[in-house]
């Protein structure tokens, strides 16, 4: 209660310098008072009279705290006034909302995703030859400024990839290829580690495998004509469950290999079972396939789960999500040829600006795709520079909690190091990690303004920036008021996912 009552004073304290210090920015009459138009006093009147600018701002603010209280009590009339053009802000705030969601979920998903896999194997792997290379890599794009990785991802992934893709001749050829092995080659011999004679070996399986993939995509015309197929989803689907296995419990636990097996036979099977469900569906029906095949998954994990339930249901439930994922991708790949075909695309398919293609109608998977190469370049821009801050925290997290003593404790009683890494290190090593996701979704909320700027993309940072310029009050406090909520919101947030993570909090 205490942190729910300091809340709403932050909120009303900042709330109020926001307000006042906006107002007192420039002159929201600028650009009727400079216009030519015979009607301009007539419209500065009309503006005066509706925005209410003939009073004061500090008493101005409590006429606005009025209507914006009304959209926190349930049942309450949100009422958050109107900008310069007299539009309701309540009509501006939702969409703007929206496609900032859109750009930052997966940008911050995936950042946080790859930057703790990262953090976790470099620090592992403290001063190989992959920590090393990581630790430039991380140090190299967070020094990069924002607009220079949009232009850059324009140039060589949206207009050189269109380019070659138009062309007619979609072959990787001999010398990138080469490149892509080597590349990829060395990242697995370096995760993997181990003796020489082991690198040696998952470098030239990973080489050769990498290689032979990207013939047989070459063969096929697989940038023109994509998909996994059966064949290749049931490899993947077979690699997620060995994965998965392999890194959460070990192949000795029988029980979590035959849930995940179960888990993923039953998805592989649902790819060839909602095909025809799939040309008449909507993103409820995906969505409700989705929870469907999580609770289907759990009620395997906990039949099958054993002493060990909880680990079983866990492993389960993280297969069946993965191979439903790659089951809807393929979906999605199946509807690329007609799209890139389509003569508003004209084989030009990764976006540069916008949020959609003008004028383009199809189903939700049409729809999808189009969604997804607008926001390509964004989300590759946003996630890039957000992946290494995560990495540099994941990594100097699990090496200041590997050397704590129930690590080592752990360690004398002859668990494996799998164990140790698991469940005891990496669930204290999230602590950190909890403050800064909770710090960095409040401020992506925002809008990421220099990205929208570059993209074109109509978001919340887009709306502060325009708002700003304008003078445009009642817009720069509905946005004050999303970021508020949503920044306090996420820190209470926090502190509850440190009562989970570690039981000494909860004990306090």
């Amino acid at each position: 209660m205490r942190r729910i009552i300091a809340s709403i004073l932050t909120l009303l304290v900042a709330s109020f310098l926001m307000y006042v210090l906006a107002a007192n920015s420039g002159n929201p009459l600028e650009d009727l008072q400079s216009s030519n138009a015979p009607n301009a006093q007539l419209l500065i009147g009309q503006r005066i009279e509706r925005l209410s600018l003939d009073v004061p701002p500090p008493l101005r603010w409590f006429g606005w705290l009025a209507g914006a209280a009304g959209c926190l009590v349930p049942f309450g009339t949100c009422d958050l006034g109107v900008d310069l053009n007299f539009t309701p802000v309540t009509q501006l705030l939702p969409g703007a909302v929206v496609s900032t969601v859109r750009l930052v979920a997966a940008s911050t998903i995936l950042a946080i995703l790859l930057g703790v896999i990262t953090g976790i194997v470099s620090a592992l792997r403290q001063y190989s030859a992959f920590d090393l290379v990581m630790t430039f890599v991380s140090f190299f794009l967070y020094s990069l400024p924002s607009f220079l990785v949009a232009v850059l991802l324009k140039e060589f992934i949206a207009i050189d990839f269109n380019n070659w893709l138009s062309s007619g001749d979609s072959s990787f050829g001999i010398v990138p290829t080469v490149i892509i092995a080597l590349v990829l080659a060395f990242i697995l011999q370096a995760i993997v580690a181990g003796s020489l004679r082991n690198r040696l070996i998952t470098f030239g399986v990973s080489a050769a495998a990498t290689v032979a993939v990207l013939v047989y995509m070459d063969a096929t015309n697989w940038f023109q004509m994509p998909g996994l197929g059966a064949v290749g989803l049931f490899l993947l689907i077979g690699g997620v469950v060995f994965g998965v296995v392999a890194v959460l419990a070990g192949f000795a636990n029988k029980r979590a290999l035959l849930g995940a097996g179960i888990a993923g036979l039953l998805a592989y099977g649902a790819y060839f079972l909602l095909q025809p469900l799939f040309a008449i569906s909507t993103i409820w029906t995906v969505m409700i396939l989705g929870l469907a095949t999580l609770a289907v998954c759990f009620v395997i994990g906990w039949l099958i789960g054993g002493p060990d339930r909880s680990l079983v249901i866990r492993i389960t439930m993280l297969v069946g999500f993965i191979a439903g994922l790659l089951v809807v991708a393929d979906r999605f790949l199946q509807a690329w040829p007609g799209y890139i075909a389509h003569p508003r695309i004209n084989n030009r398919p990764i976006a540069t600006v916008g949020e959609s293609t003008v004028g383009l109608q199809g189903d939700m998977w049409f729809m999808g795709l189009d969604q997804f190469t607008h926001f390509l370049l964004p989300t590759i821009s946003l996630t890039l520079i957000s992946f290494a801050g995560y990495t540099r925290y994941a990594r100097a997290g699990l090496l200041e909690v590997l050397n704590q003593d129930y690590i080592r404790t752990a360690r004398a009683k002859g668990l494996s190091e799998r164990t140790v890494i698991t469940r005891h290190a990496f669930r204290n090593m999230l602590i950190p990690i909890t403050t800064i996701v909770a710090a960095d979704i409040g401020a992506l909320l925002g809008g990421a303004i220099i990205t929208e700027r570059v993209f074109a993309i109509s978001g919340m940072g887009s709306l502060f920036a325009v708002s700003l310029d304008r003078v445009d009050l009642n817009p720069i406090m509905g946005y004050f008021l999303v970021i508020g909520i949503t920044a306090i919101l996420f820190n209470f947030i926090a502190d509850l996912s440190y009562a989970l993570l570690d039981p000494r909090v909860r004990v306090k």
